[in-house]
């Protein structure tokens, strides 16, 4: 049994002693989280849309499919002489696991994917292999944390959505398998002409702006030989201690989005990975539970139950929700990208509801002007983007055990 302990917040160790309560994850799994409610409001997970008074087993089934990446400990060594535990600061990277994961499995399994509790296969078990907590995985907490380095994080450092967002297109350049476009869109704004450039094949665009090498590199499909599938990550701001219940309406709205993958930010200063909402309540997979590491067996088998949420949903109401967040969204194809783009500009068009980015043909002169301050994300504006999204002033909560 996996025990938790929980601690005041802080984004640096305490420097002095905390009060502190213990519960065990079975306790605690279930309860603090209320069964989810008959209501006759309609539920939206992922781009999915469900009733919670008829189809409420298919809702629970397509929330347990999802991928939970909690905290582990006894895991190797970050960097070989680092942490063997994320307990307190690895929220976020984890909620980063979770929102990225739910892109591969779009990407190789699809969005209807359900988890069958059988034993790990295929693509399913590749893609989890991909986010284990070891060192040659692509996606894992070792990696992250290493990556991390290079975006002004040292090892063991609280990570805000912007940053996560940036090491996880870092890394997926390495992610041949999956052979997938990563963008990040600065300054509240899509450019439609980068992501095209982008995601079409054999353009060899590579910048820290969010680029990857492109190429066709053994996909079956022969439509990713004109397109590679994108990744779309938006870091946002939707206010300054609070969000701006203007952006409230269009925040639900992302979760309508079929090529939704959700959001992820979190209460103030405790990150999590926001899936759905119904009414007022986000709908959200929590990380901050401590788990053991797992390891694959000699024959590479996985137990993968631990990477489940198996219990009822948890839910906030959207106003308690930090206002820095990092939208996702998944477009496998260009009609797919394209179909996105009218959404979100029909979304834009609709009164009552404040857009929270805009998305635009080409890059407008007052973000292309030099003299003008840029936030795309290159070298030279890495401390400034750490200061904008990720305020070393937040605290957040430490758990250990």
């Amino acid at each position: 049994m996996t025990s938790l302990v929980r601690t005041t917040r802080c984004r640096h160790p305490p420097r002095r002693k905390q009060t502190t309560s213990t519960l065990t994850y079975d306790t605690l799994r279930f309860a603090d989280t209320p069964d989810f409610p008959e209501t006759a409001e309609p539920v939206w997970v992922l781009g999915r849309k469900y009733s919670a008074l008829t189809e409420k087993e298919q809702l629970l089934n397509d929330i347990t499919s999802r991928l939970w990446f909690t905290y582990r400990r006894n895991f190797q060594a970050i960097g070989g002489t680092g942490p063997t535990s994320d307990t307190g600061w690895g929220c976020m990277l984890r909620c980063g696991q979770m929102i990225f994961a739910q892109a591969l499995i779009c990407r190789h399994v699809g969005r209807d994917w359900r988890w069958d509790k059988q034993k790990p296969k295929g693509e399913y078990l590749n893609i989890l292999t991909a986010f284990l907590d070891k060192k040659d995985s692509y996606y894992s907490i070792h990696q992250i944390a290493q990556m991390g380095v290079g975006e002004g994080k040292y090892i063991g450092q609280w990570y805000g959505p912007n940053t996560v967002a940036q090491v996880l297109r870092k890394l997926a350049v390495f992610d041949q398998w999956s052979s997938i476009a990563v963008h990040i869109a600065m300054d509240n704004t899509v450019v439609v002409d980068e992501i095209r450039r982008l995601c079409r094949a054999g353009s060899g665009e590579s910048s820290d702006a969010g680029a990857l090498s492109n190429g066709y590199t053994g996909d079956s499909d022969p439509s990713c030989a004109l397109w590679k599938p994108l990744v779309l990550l938006i870091p946002l701001r939707l206010g300054l201690s609070e969000i701006n219940e203007a952006y409230i309406e269009t925040l639900k709205h992302c979760f309508m989005v079929p090529q939704s993958l959700g959001v992820i930010g979190g209460r103030p200063n405790s990150a999590h990975y926001f899936i759905g909402y119904v009414g007022d309540e986000l709908i959200y997979l929590d990380p901050h539970t401590t788990q053991l590491s797992v390891e694959p067996s000699d024959c590479s088998f996985i137990e993968d139950e631990s990477f489940h949420c198996q219990h009822p949903p948890c839910r906030m109401h959207v106003s308690e929700i930090d206002p820095s967040i990092a939208v996702g969204f998944f477009c496998s194809s260009q009609e797919d990208f394209e179909d996105w783009c009218q959404h979100i500009k029909k979304l834009s068009l609709s009164g009552g509801a404040l857009p929270m980015f805009e998305v635009v043909d080409q890059l407008p002169l007052h973000l292309s002007n030099p003299d003008v301050l840029n936030l795309t994300p290159d070298s030279s504006d890495a401390d400034r983007l750490d200061r904008f999204f990720d305020s070393e002033d937040e605290e957040f909560e430490i758990l250990s055990l």
